[in-house]
This record gives C-alpha cells, structure tokens and sequence, in this order.
C-alpha cells in the first residue's frame, strides 16, 4: 500500500498563489503516476494534473493549464502542485492519488486540503 499526506491548503485573495505538497510512504515502487484531483461543494470530482513517476513529466487540465504547475521530488517521494494566479472557482477540496503502475485507476487517496479563494 501506499500512504499520502498532504499540506499546503489554506485561504488566499484572487490573484495569489499556494503550493500544495503530498509526501507518499509504504510502497513507493509501485507508483506508475501520482495525480492532483479537486472537489468543489455540490460538484463533481475534476482532474487537475499528474506526474509520471518515472520521468517527473507533468500534465494538467486545461482548466488550470498556465496557472497551475505539478513537480515531483523523488529523493522525498513527494509530489507538489504550485497554484498561482488563484480564482474564486478554484475553491475547491484537493486531492493527491496515486495509480499503481499495474493498473489504470487511481488506488490511493490523501486526505485531501482545502483550498479557499476569496474574491
């Protein structure tokens, strides 16, 4: 199994910037991707980004593609997600997942961070 924790959530203005973190423990040579998802009250689930393990490659939605950058610190086994130009609707509950590399879905979950964006 692999355990995340993450940090880094918290109440910025419009226009500011936080970095989230999601350090990952337990069977770490397992993981094929490490992924960044958010929830907003009464909506679904969206995916932000992700990492390839393997080679440090990001990717990210189109939604925060130019606002948001994910990176990875393998000597840390941690993942990070930098949030600048921050808008009211990126308010949302942040998630880190990671999908083993034998399979194609997201196995485990951190616990998730809130990240509130006031106008």
């Amino acid at each position: 199994q692999v355990q995340l924790v993450e940090s880094g959530g918290g109440l910025v203005q419009a226009g500011g910037s936080l970095r989230l973190s999601c350090a990952a423990s337990g069977r770490t040579e397992s993981i094929g991707s490490m992924g960044w998802f958010r929830q907003a009250p009464g909506k679904e689930r969206e995916f932000v980004g992700r990492i390839t393990w393997s080679t440090g490659t990001p990717s990210h939605a189109d939604s925060v593609k130019g606002r948001f950058t994910g990176s990875r610190d393998r000597s840390k086994n941690t993942v990070y997600l930098q949030m600048n130009n921050l808008k009211p609707d990126d308010t949302a509950v942040y998630y880190c997942a990671v999908r083993d590399r034998r399979f194609s879905d997201y196995t485990y979950w951190g616990q998730g961070t809130q990240v509130t964006i006031s106008s």
